[in-house]
């Protein structure tokens, strides 16, 4: 895209601000200070929350919502325009925190053994990648979002915030549960860190505030996945599998990635029937689409600039990579073509699910160079780092673009906001990572070759655990390691196939509906039969996280379906309160994170602040 400076006409042409002190709609002093309130703030906090949760737990939860919600705080002054605003801003913030989650790189880099490179140099590599998700992600985004309109859940959630910008009381209410969130995980990070009996049992507030947004069937399912690791653990041993002190994760994680891929199976061979059928259905009637497009320009994309765009930062991944980074040319660029693959897949997935398995790209992009000859675990990690980063960046921008069309927001406009923010992410990516591991030297150690006692309480790291240990197969062959894989999804596969038969039945969507039914579906859903993709994060962390992880996905259940019976019972048909998909529950939740976030970078920055000083 080309440097063409900010005119966005149709803010220009609305009514003046509320406030005096906001600048007018559409000048240089309007996005500049939408910019650096995404960039510089609400970017830098959901890019702190996102390196600490993967760094502690091995996910992340999106800023979408925490930056469009306080974004709004600010451009409510511009009435219900300001939602265009609220979400630019949105747009940078969650480009900023997105790129910042990715410092785990960092971190597999440390534990593989592999020299670091200079910071600038990853700085400018991450960059050169993020940038050419973005072309890549754009051009998708007529394909999903236009013509085969897929929901994209999160950025329908979005979309609903900003339409509230209109609601002083709904604002304040999310404000102060966001808050309020914010206050009791900075007292529980500090309290878990200087209390012995809560370290003891591995209190993390920020798990428990994860289980909140994500609820009890997802929480209670990952502790499914723990219990089995522990159940099978003996057996394990028996076979050689494991060591005696060996924690569950070391072959868990194997067989947790192939549940992934087994369930992924299933779900793709799906989606793209329904793909293709809706595409079909859309393409039924080109001349409305056509008109549609015609009148609505803030569809409109530069398809030929964003070719040209995503043609020359490919070609600057390769360059930084090679001449910079002295990766093999080869290898890059088959990277770059999977890119292109993985950003529609997971596009698809995240538009219909709300999932987007970056590290299963990451994953199945090292065993595919494998089959091509990769032998170097140094440059699968570079490599699959083109896969893990532009992925992750395309699918934010098609889930953006969702929320903007629901918005009627500028595209062109947006992708500038984005591209500012993954500048920054890029370096916030590497610094974040550099700051965690030096306040936190645990986060150096090697987790695959520990065993079960010297595991950190609060620092899984349970994404690094399954990029490590990836790649360490490259070199260290072991072949059972490839039949726990292959057992992962032959059962995921499984598992999946019954859960879509099952759990679609007409004669079971009646039952559920009924009171004994919506237990018995629970039971099955969390326990029994429960998701390959949410079971499997109790294969790729300690017990204990799974735990603190079912324990708020159950109080944050319980509290919302007694909240429910309540609005029920005394303002049936009343749609008051908050939107049906941004519940209190999981805005507490995500200010628990924050705040478990805010309270660990505190200590870490004091405990490193006293090694200098010494």
């Amino acid at each position: 895209m080309s440097a063409i400076p900010f005119d966005d006409t149709s803010a220009a042409a609305a009514t003046a601000p509320r406030w005096r002190w906001l600048p007018a709609p559409g000048t240089w002093k309007y996005h500049a200070l939408l910019l650096a309130l995404g960039i510089l703030v609400l970017g830098p906090l959901g890019g702190l929350t996102a390196s600490y949760m993967n760094f502690s737990i091995g996910f992340f939860v999106g800023g979408q919502v925490l930056a469009g919600l306080l974004g709004s705080t600010v451009t409510y002054g511009y009435g219900v325009e300001g939602k265009h605003g609220a979400n630019y801003i949105q747009t940078a913030a969650a480009s900023v925190a997105g790129m910042s989650g990715m410092g785990v790189l960092i971190q597999a880099m440390v534990w593989l053994g592999l020299p670091q490179p200079p910071m600038w140099q990853m700085v400018l590599y991450m960059l050169t990648i993020g940038m050419f998700g973005a072309g890549i992600g754009m051009l998708y985004t007529p394909i999903l979002v236009d013509r085969m309109k897929l929901v994209f859940p999160s950025g329908l959630a979005v979309a609903n915030i900003l339409r509230a910008l209109t609601d002083p009381v709904l604002l304040r209410r999310s404000v102060a549960l966001l808050g309020g969130g914010v206050a009791s995980g900075l007292v529980g990070g500090i309290a878990a860190a200087k209390v012995a009996i809560l370290g003891t049992i591995e209190l993390s507030t920020s798990t428990f505030g994860a289980g909140m947004v994500v609820g009890a069937r997802i929480g209670l399912a990952a502790v499914t996945g723990g219990v089995i690791g522990i159940l099978l653990k003996p057996y394990f041993v028996s076979i050689g599998w494991l060591q005696p002190g060996d924690p569950p994760r070391k072959i868990m994680f194997l067989i947790a990635l192939g549940w992934i891929m087994g369930a992924a199976i299933v779900d793709m061979t799906l989606i793209f029937g329904r793909a293709v059928k809706r595409w079909r259905e859309t393409s039924a009637a080109p001349s409305a689409q056509g008109e549609d497009v015609a009148v609505h320009g803030w569809r409109r994309v530069h398809t030929v600039r964003l070719v040209i765009w995503s043609i020359a930062w490919g070609a600057a991944v390769v360059a930084v990579g090679h001449l910079v980074l002295h990766q093999p040319v080869l290898y890059l660029v088959v990277a770059l073509f999977l890119v292109c693959v993985f950003a529609l897949v997971n596009g698809i997935s995240l538009g219909i699910s709300d999932s987007n398995p970056i590290s299963s790209a990451f994953v199945v992009s090292i065993v595919i160079l494998a089959a091509i000859g990769l032998k170097d675990p140094t440059v699968g990690l570079m490599a699959g780092t083109v896969l893990l980063v532009s992925t992750s960046v395309a699918c934010d921008m098609q889930q953006d673009r969702s929320t903007g069309a629901r918005l009627g927001t500028n595209r062109v406009m947006q992708f500038r906001y984005q591209a500012a923010g993954i500048f920054v992410g890029a370096l916030l990516a590497v610094g974040f990572a550099r700051l965690f591991m030096a306040a936190y030297p645990v986060l150096l150690l090697d987790q695959t070759v520990m065993t079960e006692g010297q595991q950190p309480a609060q620092w899984n790291a349970a994404m690094t655990f399954k990029f490590v240990g990836i790649l360490k197969s490259l070199t260290d062959d072991k072949p059972y390691q490839r039949t726990a894989i292959w057992i992962g999804v032959g059962t995921g596969l499984l598992i999946e196939l019954v859960r879509k038969v099952a759990f679609t039945n007409e004669r079971w969507l009646r039952y559920k509906k009924t009171r004994t039914g919506g237990a018995v579906d629970f039971v099955l859903d969390s326990t029994v039969l429960s998701s390959p993709y949410a079971m499997s994060f109790g294969g790729f962390v300690n017990l204990a996280t799974s735990l603190w992880l079912g324990a708020g996905g159950v109080v944050a259940s319980l509290i919302d379906a007694r909240a429910a019976r309540r609005k029920l019972r005394d303002a049936p048909g009343d749609a008051g309160g908050l939107p049906s998909d941004m519940t209190g529950t999981s805005l507490f939740g995500g200010g628990l994170i924050a705040g478990d976030a805010l309270a660990a970078l505190g200590l870490g920055l004091i405990a490193l602040g006293a090694l200098v000083v010494s």
